[in-house]
């Protein structure tokens, strides 16, 4: 079989994978190379290439470089103060909303960008007394919109500077997409204020959602822990000086937990400590120790009466935050499954503390909240633990998915907790990293390579291992895998045999209708297929029309680039789109009712705008 038949046949196929999503996207891209590579079409070197193409690595980079960003709180500073400029007017609102997260996307990953601000604009809106639905549909279209604004902003816009690299022709600087986004964004702002927010639903009524994953902060908050926490001094000549933990029994007599304790001498406070742990049961008790306990303020009334304790008094809310939460502890819930061995247990009988290291301060049981006699509690099916001690011990509990489930993301928790107070560090990398790329003194791949260093060195990323878990693999193993397709269809004459039909069909009526047809072709494909995916199979094809018809190919490869991010037609278009789907209450149909005629306006005004930047 011709060999440029066989690859448009593995391509038709691939196309209708990604459209039908039985499979994931990576797995389907994985399976088109494998298929390539066996029937030699592409040979092994070529086939692998993808894992090293400076464009697959740069987006590998730019999760850890988001990663920091996230993790140290700087975005989510940055948008809570643009956010808060919204006021109470809803219009403001909108603009704010999109013009925020189109700043942040042209910077660093749109899913990212969107996760680190739904909540925030989920809140505003419910402080507004206004349906999120207003607002959660712009905020996905606005990280796309701003996707376009720079080199590093979306996927695409790398893989259409990778094309004009291999061709050795000049490529985009990192601000070359600039005027282009800029225009999108404010397109896209100024349909939805007019018209947009005029089709968007007015959404279900959440005035009564409670979040179900709330940080540790906002949990102690939700089940009032702060009120149970207590600083007590053990006096000079105090009847549990030089006993054990273990002697004294706090828990089983009074109710009450030891955190920690903090001794002249060796500062062992979690936020003061240099190598803290958590306090065994024979942790003996010394004259002039500071204990942090957790109990009933009667019990704890009691305790300072029977063994000559003082009560100290916090000088403020943060003290307290101070002494409970750190780099290094935090809080978290964990839910009993039906099938738990802990059903019918207590914490003694399932050897809790001994086995994962930390504090069970509470039980949860259908609203009841249980802090006395915690120990000797026989769980329920359905009852939450809330559990105090080493993020690393908590990460571990996490990973026991037959007896119990942690309610939210241990490791972005631990990760944000590690890199509290540096955000004026990742800051500065960012910074940094958008110099070296704007200058061009290195590679822009290097450029991202040494911020992504920089985040893990200086602690705005926790470790390597956070690193890893950070990149989304199956962004980077989907464009992996889909350059070889590119590679095929150039070797075996597809891209000619496209291009060609493209130059009949519409060359007789100039480079317009060209960059016309170009733009549908990838608009439409990219509502159902990834954007990466659709960027590397017409990019080269842009390229090949415009050498053919001798006229400048950034046109054309600009028009692929904006018109395969701009994807709002379906839920299924980006992932953002199908983040706030269930969050905002929409349904199929919202997204073509609202995403459809912006991105037909979007499309006039691009190939309109387009060749006055970089004419033909």
């Amino acid at each position: 079989m011709n060999d440029m038949i066989l690859t448009f046949i593995i391509l038709i196929v691939t196309t209708i994978a990604f459209v039908f999503g039985r499979w994931r996207s990576d797995l389907v891209a994985v399976a088109a190379l494998i298929a390539l590579s066996i029937t030699g079409i592409v040979t092994p070197q070529e086939a692998l290439a993808g894992f090293s193409n400076s464009v697959v690595i740069m987006i590998a980079g730019l999760f850890i470089v988001g990663a920091g960003i996230f993790n140290t709180g700087l975005a989510n500073q940055i948008g809570k103060q643009i956010i808060k400029l919204g006021g109470k007017s809803e219009i403001r609102m909108l603009v704010i909303v999109m013009l925020t997260v189109g700043c942040f996307s042209a910077f660093m990953s749109n899913t990212g960008t969107v996760a680190i601000l739904l909540p925030v604009v989920m809140s505003m809106a419910l402080q507004m007394k206004v349906s999120p639905a207003k607002f959660l549909i712009p905020l996905s279209y606005a990280s796309s919109l701003g996707g376009a604004i720079t080199l590093i902003g979306t996927p695409p816009n790398l893989v259409v500077n990778a094309i004009l690299k291999e061709q050795d022709l000049e490529r985009f600087h990192f601000f070359g997409f600039t005027p282009i986004g800029i225009v999108a964004l404010i397109t896209g702002i100024l349909f939805m204020v007019f018209f947009g927010r005029k089709l968007l639903p007015n959404g279900a009524d959440f005035s009564s959602v409670e979040s179900t994953n709330l940080s540790s902060r906002e949990l102690a908050g939700f089940y009032k822990i702060y009120d149970h926490l207590f600083l007590l001094k053990v006096l000079e000549g105090s009847s549990i000086s030089s006993k054990s933990l273990t002697q004294i029994n706090l828990p089983e007599k009074y109710g009450v937990t030891v955190i920690t304790i903090k001794r002249k001498g060796n500062e062992r406070f979690p936020f003061q400590s240099k190598i803290p742990h958590l306090l065994t049961p024979k942790e003996q008790i010394k004259e002039e120790d500071l204990i942090l306990a957790f109990g009933e303020q009667e019990a704890i009334e009691k305790i300072s009466h029977d063994y000559q304790l003082q009560k100290l008094e916090w000088k403020n809310k943060e003290d307290i935050h101070a002494n409970f939460f750190s780099r290094v502890f935090g809080l978290t819930e964990i839910l009993i499954t039906p099938q738990s061995n802990f059903v019918g247990k207590t914490l003694k009988d399932v050897h809790f503390r001994s086995k994962y290291h930390c504090n069970a301060l509470a039980i949860n049981r259908r609203g009841k909240y249980i802090q006395e006699n915690v120990s000797n509690t026989k769980f329920r099916v359905g009852d939450a633990i809330i559990v105090h001690g080493k993020w690393e011990d908590i990460e571990l509990i996490d990973q026991d998915q037959s007896n119990i489930v942690v309610v939210g993301k241990v490791v972005d928790e631990a990760g944000t907790a590690f890199a509290a107070g540096k955000a004026s560090i990742a800051g500065l990398i960012m910074l940094f990293m958008l110099v070296l790329m704007t200058t061009e003194w290195i590679s822009p791949v290097m450029a991202v390579i040494i911020a992504a260093f920089l985040m893990i060195v200086t602690g705005c990323v926790r470790s390597m291992n956070d690193a890893y878990q950070k990149i989304n693999w199956e962004s980077v193993v989907l464009i992996a895998a889909m350059l070889p397709l590119a590679t095929a269809l150039e070797k075996t004459g597809g891209v000619t045999f496209i291009s060609k039909i493209i130059i009949d069909a519409l060359g007789d009526y100039g480079p317009y209708a060209i960059l016309t047809g170009f733009y549908f072709l990838t608009m439409t494909l990219s509502q159902f297929i990834s954007n990466t995916a659709t960027a590397v199979v017409f990019a080269p094809v842009a390229l090949a029309a415009a050498q053919a018809l001798e006229i400048s190919p950034y046109p054309l490869l600009m028009g692929v680039a904006v018109a395969a991010s701009m994807a709002f037609s379906t839920p299924v278009a980006s992932p953002t789109n199908a983040m706030v789907m269930s969050a905002g209450g929409y349904q199929f149909k919202d997204y073509v009712k609202v995403g459809l005629p912006l991105q037909l306006i979007l499309a006039i005004v691009m190939i309109i705008f387009i060749p006055f930047v970089y004419p033909f």
